[in-house]
């Protein structure tokens, strides 16, 4: 494998150390991507509101959450390269921070222009998180344990998106959604203070560039296809979960007349099904031969779910439960999808590896709104729902393609 004419201070965490102490990073960085995650939701659960109060279409309350991830997407693979250069710990707190004034501005909110300041505040503290999450637990979890790290991973960042809808809603159902985005400020406090106290946890090393380094050895891991293969996995993975976060509240209340209440616990019970998906997924992709097998048969699963939700031959509360159900297949994926980038990774380019590919996640989110936010403004509900599995079942294409190039690549790593 060529150079990339740069080097870790030290080698990824490889010996064994005891559970505890990989168990504290694995909570910390899991504490701060499901708050990142609930900074995904920090508009969506509260369109219905918002669009009453200030006479927005489904339209521009999509584009609100296409601005959030464009401008996630491009900061996201800027800031792998600051990851890589700087460290992790203070590119995470400055984040927690931005999502925090996000959260205090939506508070003061007074029409559209201000939603879109929101928008483009939290897509920026939602940037840094992947590429931080994974150069600490890369680096500071015993390699034998990264199955399990990223399941923990991405079991927290769902049960963030699990609990934003409810806690978000509630506060509005009690008080209402003004004093809802003052709380979310209060959150995102909390745990800023809570993972600065624990900041010795959250340390990685940077990287030095040695005398004679090439030119543009940066950017040398651009060069492996399987790098673009990972970005189109994520790109279309998202366009589906996009459909699942921005409008299953409001396809379930129109097709089947769900209340909004019940509408968003499906949001929840879905997100933590994917996170049960994930606890499963970790014990997987410690065992799989293939793990983009196992990704793929779970994309399958999940595609097949949404065409029968999409249906509507369950009714409402089958629909929810079918959706539900979606959570758990897709959740299984996660932990083998993240062993697959992995495997993907030249040495010493993490931050950046991981900020390129996980920008394809903002890209499909993004660009969701865009396409299925006129199909609900036309009412085509189902067709809404059967899109998002259509383009799920194209993802299990891409993931064995992950897997083929990553076999290639294999051997020359390991040299």
């Amino acid at each position: 494998m060529p150079s990339l004419g740069l080097v870790t201070a030290h080698p990824t965490a490889a010996a064994t150390v005891p559970w505890r102490t990989d168990a504290r990073v694995m909570g910390l960085v899991g504490l701060a991507h499901g708050s990142s995650h609930f900074g995904h939701l920090l508009l969506p659960p509260l369109f219905p509101l918002l669009m009453l109060e200030f006479g927005l279409s489904f339209t521009e309350v999509g584009l609100l959450m296409t601005l959030f991830f464009t401008v996630s997407g491009l900061g996201q693979a800027a800031s792998g390269f600051v990851v890589d250069r700087f460290g992790a710990r203070p590119v995470l707190f400055a984040s927690l921070l931005l999502f925090m004034g996000a959260a205090l501005l939506a508070s003061q909110a007074q029409g559209y222009s201000t939603l879109l300041w929101v928008a483009a505040l939290a897509g920026l503290g939602n940037a840094s998180f992947h590429p931080v999450d994974f150069s600490i637990l890369n680096q500071r979890v015993s390699s034998s344990r990264l199955g399990h790290a990223y399941s923990v991973h991405g079991i927290s960042g769902n049960l963030g998106w699990a609990l934003a809808p409810v806690f978000l809603v509630g506060w509005s159902m009690w008080l209402d959604w003004r004093s809802a985005y003052l709380a979310a400020a209060g959150l995102y406090l909390l745990v800023f203070l809570l993972l600065l106290w624990q900041r010795q946890h959250l340390k990685s090393e940077v990287l030095r560039r040695p005398a004679g380094a090439p030119a543009g050895g940066d950017l040398a891991f651009l060069r492996h296809s399987v790098i673009w293969w990972c970005f189109a996995f994520f790109l279309l993975t998202t366009l589906t979960l996009g459909v699942v976060q921005n409008y299953s509240a409001s396809i379930l209340k129109a097709l089947h007349g769900v209340s909004l209440e019940a509408a968003t616990l499906t949001l929840s019970a879905y997100m933590v099904c994917g996170a049960l998906g994930m606890l499963v997924g970790g014990f997987v992709a410690t065992q799989a031969r293939r793990t983009d097998q196992v990704v793929g048969a779970s994309m399958g699963a999940g595609a097949l779910l949404l065409l029968l939700a999409a249906s509507g031959w369950l009714g409402g509360w089958g629909t929810m439960l079918l959706l539900a159900a979606t959570g758990f297949a897709v959740g299984i994926a996660a932990p083998s999808r993240d062993l697959l980038i992995k495997q993907a990774t030249p040495k010493g380019a993490t931050g950046r590896v991981y900020g390129t590919v996980y920008s394809g996640l903002d890209v499909g989110f993004a660009i969701a709104p865009l396409i299925f936010g006129v199909l609900m403004d036309r009412g085509w509900y189902a067709a809404t729902l059967a899109g998002a599995a259509l383009v799920l079942l194209l993802s299990i294409g891409v993931a064995l393609g992950v897997g083929r190039r990553s076999l290639v690549r294999a051997p020359a790593s390991a040299g």
